[in-house]
């Protein structure tokens, strides 16, 4: 068997805001219902209670107030690149995958001038003029969409090693009146990834990606405020949660299913399933609904660790934050070992979804 250049991950990282936010930290906010621009008739006790039944998120972090998207993208990196054993310098890119730019505290103006992956960069020190730097914006999906990015790179030969982040700060554009905001949370995780030639199949052995952008360009989009009393002027993330959950449901199984056999593999093969951290139940009836595409019953809880419960929603940042943890064994009861068959995969942006396979070396 003659042999190719595979993309392989040498080091991960992560960094988790200092700033805990438990569901009780809201019982005094003011939710408005988006269909009336009213405010809910119903007690904030109630409301928050069923969002915990739907999403299984009890907190999430933030990040403290003199941070910005960009400053926990370089503590992600930097944590990457320390595990890799590697000196930062030696990188031919930066990849920053993101949603929103930095956005600094008591504002929601994004910033995305110069681009995140610039800013990295200077933080991380790299004097090295030839180190490639660009972001990815692909809503949730970004960092899987990132990674399918420094595989094309790699598998070039042109490039040998490369930083991929995930970072989102979800927290200050997200609507103070909108009961959605609870979902969302801030974080970064990152990886080194390096070209390793082989004859056997290791690091990203495949990856399918899907965009659809008829009605579901209305499903995750900018708009004011619920608290019509605010105007238009400012805008703030707005989802519409059960048509999301409906597409999930539809589109993601799919989309698993073909990068799974592009692989040459079968669900039997697949050890872990990362997958984006929106919400639990969904997460779990996604792949319940991959298992039913193979005519067969697996065990959801042992393939799909979740971070959701503890971290909230970060966006880019879900899947590179919960591999750190199951790599590093900060995950109870989740291991990933030489060898393993991983999914990674996301869904959101309006929509767009993707998904890897990766075999751990």
């Amino acid at each position: 068997m003659s042999k190719r250049i595979y993309t392989v991950v040498t080091g991960t990282g992560s960094y988790i805001p200092d700033v805990q936010v438990k569901n009780e930290d809201f019982l005094n906010h003011k939710f408005y219902d988006p269909a009336t621009g009213e405010p809910f008739d119903k007690e904030n006790a109630e409301i928050i209670q069923k969002f915990q039944e739907i999403t299984n998120i009890e907190e999430r972090r933030f990040a403290r107030e003199d941070q910005l998207t960009s400053d926990l993208a370089a503590l992600a990196g930097k944590d990457a690149i320390e595990t890799a054993g590697i000196d930062p310098e030696t990188l031919d890119f930066i990849i920053v995958a993101h949603n929103f730019g930095d956005i600094a505290h008591g504002s929601i103006q994004t910033q995305t001038l110069p681009c995140l992956a610039n800013k990295v960069k200077g933080a991380l020190g790299i004097k090295n003029a030839w180190v490639h730097t660009h972001d990815v914006i692909n809503g949730c999906p970004s960092w899987v969409q990132a990674m399918i990015v420094a595989d094309a790179y790699i598998r070039t030969g042109e490039m040998k090693k490369g930083l991929v982040i995930g970072a989102d700060v979800l927290s200050r554009i997200s609507d103070p009146h909108d009961r959605d905001k609870m979902i969302f949370a801030d974080g970064a995780g990152a990886v080194v990834v390096e070209g390793v030639e082989s004859e056997e199949p290791v690091g990203i052995l495949s990856f399918s990606s899907r965009s659809d952008t008829g009605n579901e360009l209305e499903y995750l989009k900018m708009a004011p405020s619920d608290n019509k009393e605010l105007g238009d002027e400012n805008c703030y993330i707005d989802m519409l949660g059960h048509k999301i959950y409906v597409y999930g449901l539809t589109i993601v199984p799919g989309v698993v299913k073909n990068s799974i056999d592009k692989a040459g593999l079968g669900i039997e093969d697949v050890n872990k399933v990362l997958i984006h951290q929106a919400n639990e139940k969904m997460d779990e009836a996604i792949l319940n609904r991959l298992f039913k595409l193979y005519k067969t019953k697996g065990d959801v809880k042992a393939v799909m660790p979740m971070s959701i419960n503890k971290l909230g929603n970060t966006s880019a940042a879900t899947v590179p934050t919960l591999w750190d943890m199951v790599v590093k064994q900060n995950h109870e009861g989740h291991e990933i070992k030489s060898g393993d068959n991983v999914v990674l995969c996301s869904v959101g942006g309006s929509m767009n979804v993707n998904s890897i396979v990766y075999r751990v070396q």
